[in-house]
């Protein structure tokens, strides 16, 4: 089995593709099965966080391609007042968030969806790529937006 034990930088596209949801990107020692099947092992320092586009490589010079897998998640629109309540209550239970324009997202929980609808906001259930904020104190190697 291969393993991956490096985030790279390229300036060519990878020709194999690991899709991961959330919940793996943000372990750092697992096995998975590239988009074509082959099973690996990835192997990384603590505490990395992986992002969709980010690449990891071998010891013999594979380079794969990460991709956020489509999620379920729950995306809240408002003005800028809502969102800062929302921001603030998701953040006090210590939930991922996503921040976008006019937007936040996490992964999907109807109790939060409730919480949040009773607030007056409007919550959308949907699949989407889910590429939550690092935190403060994650050692963000580089950010996607």
């Amino acid at each position: 089995m291969r393993k991956l034990t490096q985030i790279i930088s390229v300036d060519k596209g990878a020709g194999v593709v690991l899709t991961l949801p959330f919940d793996k990107r943000q372990r750092s020692r697992f096995r998975a099965r590239l988009d074509s099947g082959e099973e690996v092992g990835v192997c990384l320092d603590r505490g990395t966080l992986l992002r969709g586009g980010d690449h990891l490589g071998d010891s013999d010079g594979l380079i794969v391609a990460i991709e956020a897998a489509a999620e379920s998640v729950s995306t809240v629109y408002g003005d800028a007042q809502e969102l800062m309540r929302a921001a603030y209550h998701l953040g006090n239970r210590h939930v991922h968030v996503q921040v976008g324009t006019n937007w936040l997202r996490y992964l999907h929980d109807h109790v939060l969806d409730d919480m949040l609808k009773q607030m007056g906001m409007t919550v959308v259930v949907e699949l989407a790529a889910f590429e939550p904020e690092s935190g403060a104190y994650h050692g963000e190697h580089h950010a996607h937006q």
